[in-house]
């Protein structure tokens, strides 16, 4: 082994591991050195046991969890976090040791820097297949006491209720801040382009919001949104749309607006 190493074709890469390449690890070969490194009881966790799961699109240093009395090392750019709330059941079983989806989710979502950081994931995870609501709750219920756990109750109640992304999630939270009605969500319509489904909708008012991410600013998506807009102007709703980045920058005026708009159909808010 030593001959290897001074020979430039293996590389030592911490006390606990020796890589067989001289070159940059993959991404999995980085997650094995660090719960080398952490040592006993180390496990993937957060946001790096999601993306060991399949997680696409969601990007952070390497978090691993061991027991609260297994007396970690801490690599360098290895998150390292001691926990009295690691259970049996929460491994996974593969080869390389990592937490299970649901309790990685909800981990990562208390760990993460901000509550639109911990929304987010949690709706990554569900969208992305890697777990549901229930299993969230599931999860969460182990959790007795942070400061983040009814917010994320909160989150997880309303993408089971159909909120499919962020923006809705942001969106419906800020009605209820503002005293407006609460919306119906995801409801279907028929086209002539065939069935499609609406962000947010008072049906009694013939008001729809549509809550714009980033990808709706690709030239085909917004082809595709002034048709879909201009089919349900046609059939005589009346349909604001709003940025994603303008429910947090400017959340009065665009509240504001949908207010105006449903006093104009009827509501006597």
């Amino acid at each position: 082994m030593e001959s290897q190493v001074r020979a430039g074709r293996w590389a030592v890469r911490g006390r606990q591991s020796l890589a067989l390449i001289t070159g940059d690890l993959s991404e999995y070969g980085a997650w094995w050195s660090a719960v080398f490194e952490v040592g006993s009881g180390a496990a993937l966790d957060g946001a790096t046991a999601l993306r060991a799961a399949g997680l696409t699109g969601f990007d952070a240093p390497i978090h691993v969890s061991t027991p609260k009395s297994a007396r970690p090392r801490r690599p360098r750019g290895v998150v390292v976090h001691e926990t009295r709330r690691r259970q049996p059941d929460d491994l996974t079983g593969s080869e390389l040791p990592r937490v299970r989806p649901p309790v990685a989710a909800i981990r990562a979502a208390l760990w993460a820097v901000s509550n639109k950081q911990a929304s987010l994931i949690l709706a990554m995870s569900v969208q992305q297949g890697l777990t549901t609501p229930t299993e969230l709750t599931e999860a969460l219920s182990s959790i007795r006491r942070h400061r983040r756990r009814r917010f994320l109750q909160q989150v997880i109640n309303e993408i089971a209720g159909g909120a499919q992304s962020t923006g809705e999630i942001d969106f419906l939270r800020l009605c209820q801040e503002y005293g407006l009605p609460e919306p119906d969500r995801q409801t279907r319509r028929v086209t002539p382009d065939g069935i499609v489904f609406l962000d947010v909708e008072w049906t009694m008012y013939d008001v729809v919001v549509e809550i714009e991410g980033v990808h709706h600013q690709e030239a085909e998506r917004a082809l595709a949104d002034a048709i879909r807009q201009n089919e349900l102007t046609i059939s005589s709703s009346h349909v604001l749309r709003i940025p994603v980045l303008g429910l947090h920058t400017e959340p009065d005026r665009f509240m504001e607006q949908v207010a105006r708009l449903l006093r104009s159909q009827g509501w006597p808010g």
